[in-house]
């Protein structure tokens, strides 16, 4: 029961005030979440979006600092068994700019700018107690099959009458 007590650490790492867009930051995030730490780099750094490089030196950011904590504090954290357990981005400030338009008028329009927020935390091994119910629990699932789908009928009721409209046009 000792192990179940242990509460895993997570170790975190921010980038403040990003000239980007939250939404574009969030497409980035959403393909390392949940990933181990070793995978999301490299899924990042072949990343094509601009906000990736960032995003990059976040997560090893958020890996020195459990390698530094662990290092501080004495814990056995082992740096390989990390995953990305949570990666936001949150939005900023806006920047308000103006922009010329014809006839002297002017436009307005807001920059964002995003936060950008990647959490780490050690994979926790199952304990066997955990893992003999898992093991129970996989065979189960496999047995059983979703019972398949019935096809939803179309009435074909508009087109019939249609075709009985311009049919009677035709005759007459």
């Amino acid at each position: 029961m000792a192990n179940v007590a242990e509460k895993t650490r997570e170790f975190r790492a921010e980038a403040k005030f990003q000239r980007t867009s939250p939404q574009k930051a969030k497409l980035v995030l959403d393909l390392i979440k949940g990933l181990r730490v070793e995978q999301a780099i490299n899924t990042v750094h072949f990343n094509n979006k601009r906000i990736a490089p960032v995003v990059e030196k976040v997560l090893r950011s958020a890996i020195q600092n459990a390698n530094y904590v662990s290092q501080e504090q004495g814990l056995d954290v082992d740096v390989d068994n990390l995953y990305v357990k949570s990666a936001v981005a949150n939005e900023g400030p806006r920047m308000k700019r103006i922009r010329p338009a014809p006839m002297g008028r002017a436009f307005r329009y807001q920059r964002r700018l995003a936060h950008i927020i990647v959490t780490v935390a050690e994979k926790s091994k199952p304990t066997t107690a955990a893992a003999a119910e898992e093991t129970k629990a996989a065979p189960a699932a496999k047995g059983k099959k979703a019972a398949p789908k019935t096809a939803a009928k179309k009435a074909p009721a508009k087109k019939a009458a249609a075709k009985k409209t311009a049919t009677k046009k035709a005759a007459k």
